[in-house]
């Protein structure tokens, strides 16, 4: 397992931001030039969008103007808008009223699921342990098993070091996060600092600095830091699938950089811009990412990280309750084991 470097960032994940914009008239076509400009002024992400697929963000505006003119209620005009920012193909950015909320979901969709919580349920038993939402418990096999669903909750130092002292007899940790969505920055970063015994630096942050596509400031410096409780440096194997996206994302960026840590499973959803709100003139609001954050390499991740080991749940295991990311993160974790120990 290779050694890169670490993301750190103090910030969470719904960090609270807004933007003063200049006066639109509360018309379909006044909401409709707000909006458009709001993204065009403020999205960080046009470059790379632009590169990734092609994206021509003034053709846009060019293909829904006329569509806009010929809207003849609120809710058309909400789809109208809906399907413009979905031209981003960013999941972080949405756009929210009193018809609902318009997301761009097919980051995800166009790739295998790769997960089952029937065929977790096979190992995770009756005995498991919670805390703060993390679910764990040791295999048969002397491999601790740790899946975290979400960050969206806060997790304290002491938690995980309980999580750890009480898998301490094995040999090493299937650290799950498939179809884990985000949720706070911080407690991604919390539960990697877990990981590392040094001061890393990980990774850059970068801020808008003028209207134009290409106004970001230079790159700033993130650090990561060990935690003061219990480390963990024994062999881990994060698994991954389409489904982690945003502050899962950063933490698979943070937790590939590690020594002792191989990433596993499918491509990750992406999502590594730090989001800004702000509301149009009818009072709708937009949400969209406005602070690209690199890693240690100066690399953009908003369309997701590749795994150091690719592996799809088969199709037979599927049928048999067995989840291949799982055996196969137990076998490397074996491997490694057999390879130290001379017998390879």
């Amino acid at each position: 397992m290779t050694r890169k470097l670490l993301l750190y960032i103090i910030l969470p994940f719904t960090l609270i931001g807004c933007i003063e914009e200049d006066e639109f008239t509360n018309t379909p076509r006044g909401n409709f030039e707000a909006l458009w400009s709001i993204m065009d002024e403020h999205y960080c992400f046009f470059p790379e969008a632009e590169e990734e697929f092609g994206l021509d963000w003034n053709a846009v505006y060019e293909k829904y103007r006329p569509i806009v003119n010929e809207t003849e209620s609120e809710a058309l005009l909400f789809d109208v808008l809906g399907d413009m920012i979905a031209e981003l193909r960013d999941g972080h950015v949405n756009l929210s009223s009193i018809y609902g909320t318009k997301f761009y979901w097919d980051w995800k969709l166009d790739y295998p699921k790769n997960f089952s919580d029937s065929i977790q349920r096979n190992y995770l038993g009756h005995d498991f342990r919670i805390t703060n939402g993390i679910k764990y418990t040791a295999l048969p096999d002397s491999i601790g098993y740790v899946y975290v669903e979400s960050f969206a909750s806060g997790f304290s130092a002491d938690n995980l070091s309980v999580m750890l002292m009480n898998l301490k007899h094995t040999k090493g940790i299937v650290l799950d996060i498939r179809d884990n969505g985000g949720g706070m920055l911080t407690a991604a970063e919390r539960l990697a600092s877990h990981f590392t015994k040094e001061k890393i630096h990980c990774g850059y942050i970068q801020h808008k600095t003028g209207k134009g596509h290409y106004d970001l400031s230079q790159p700033e410096r993130l650090y990561l830091e060990a935690s003061k409780g219990a480390i963990w440096l024994r062999p881990v194997v994060v698994l991954t699938n389409r489904g982690v996206y945003s502050a899962a994302n950063y933490f698979v960026m943070m937790m590939r950089e590690l020594p002792h840590v191989a990433i596993m499973g499918d491509r990750t959803g992406g999502g590594s811009g730090m989001p800004l709100n702000s509301t149009l003139p009818n009072g709708w609001s937009v949400r969209f990412s406005a602070c690209p954050i690199l890693d240690a390499q100066g690399n953009h991740t908003e369309f997701g990280i590749e795994p150091d080991v690719k592996v799809d749940i088969t199709s037979e295991d599927w049928n048999n309750g067995r989840d291949t990311m799982i055996e196969e993160a137990k076998k490397l974790i074996f491997d490694y084991y057999d390879k130290i120990s001379g017998k390879e």
